[in-house]
């Protein structure tokens, strides 16, 4: 049998392939939170609630619209979007000039009652959620088989989080949603219309959740608390990678999914913390983050 660090080569890349895909969702929600806060400074704690959401969109358009995986792939996030530029445009928008920790609160206190509505229609035990005959199946790779689903989630995630950072850095429409949270009056003079950035920028940053949860409603069961199990890794994540770097939130996802999945094999005890020494490491040694700034 091959042996890796006294590791079954099964066991190891098995372990390797759980943590590239909770890094998936990892590097998919801290690059839309990375996106809220790098351009409209709220620490948006809402954002575990919205991929709670993502998943049940997915699931309720199945159960009462016979609407399947693939078309929701692209209706929740579009659903949860347009809800999360309505929560934009009525509240978050009178809490810019204010100290940021009012939005943190808000956000907090929005996810909490969503996560509690849900609560209380569905339970706390998840609803399953079948994945799509196509990606059904697995592929043997000759050291271990590979469920064609998971490996769908770690292309699909990696060309979205490619694709953001791409449309946010290198395009014109990129460049006036910078531009706009640094001088919104200089920008507005010019003829951009800066509320309405700041409203797709939230929007977009709630999609990419929704858009992970609904990649994660065949994995995992759809619950109301499944965001609020993954929220507190995520902003780990992102404080690691630096707070609002786009890059920074896409790289560390993926590597800290990895560095998760390996201390399964080597020191299973420590897997759940792991995330968080080294975050706590990270501050020691550069309190702006891998990628972040100094202020």
């Amino acid at each position: 049998m091959t042996m890796i660090f006294g590791i079954p080569l099964q066991a190891f890349m098995g372990q390797l392939l759980i943590g590239l895909i909770n890094g998936s969702f990892y590097a998919l929600l801290s690059l839309g939170l990375a996106i809220i806060f790098g351009l409209l400074r709220v620490i948006n704690f809402a954002h575990g609630a919205q991929y709670m959401l993502g998943a049940f969109a997915a699931y309720l358009l199945f159960a009462y619209a016979g609407i399947g995986y693939w078309p929701s792939l692209i209706l929740a996030p579009v659903i949860v979007g347009l809800a999360g530029a309505v929560i934009e445009r009525l509240f978050l928008r009178r809490l810019y000039d204010l100290d940021p920790l009012y939005g943190l609160l808000f956000t907090f206190g929005l996810a909490l009652a969503v996560e509690g509505t849900f609560r209380y229609l569905y339970g706390s035990s998840g609803q399953p959620y079948a994945q799509p005959a196509a990606l059904s199946g697995a592929v043997n790779l000759g050291f271990m088989f590979l469920p064609v689903y998971r490996g769908w989630v770690v292309i699909v995630s990696l060309v979205v989080c490619l694709g953001t950072w791409l449309l946010i850095e290198k395009t014109k429409l990129g460049a006036y949603l910078r531009a706009a949270t640094e001088n919104a009056t200089l920008v507005q003079a010019f003829g951009v219309n800066v509320p309405v950035l700041l409203t797709l920028t939230y929007a977009l940053g709630a999609g990419l959740a929704a858009f992970a949860g609904v990649l994660a409603a065949p994995i995992y069961q759809v619950s109301p608390l499944m965001g609020s199990s993954m929220i507190i890794v995520v902003f780990a994540v992102v404080v690691v990678g630096g707070m609002g770097s786009i890059m920074g939130a896409i790289i560390t996802g993926y590597v800290l999914g990895i560095a998760e999945g390996l201390t399964k094999v080597f020191y299973p005890e420590a897997s759940n913390i792991v995330i968080f020494v080294i975050m706590a490491i990270v501050l020691l040694i550069r309190p702006a983050g891998l990628f972040g700034r100094d202020a």
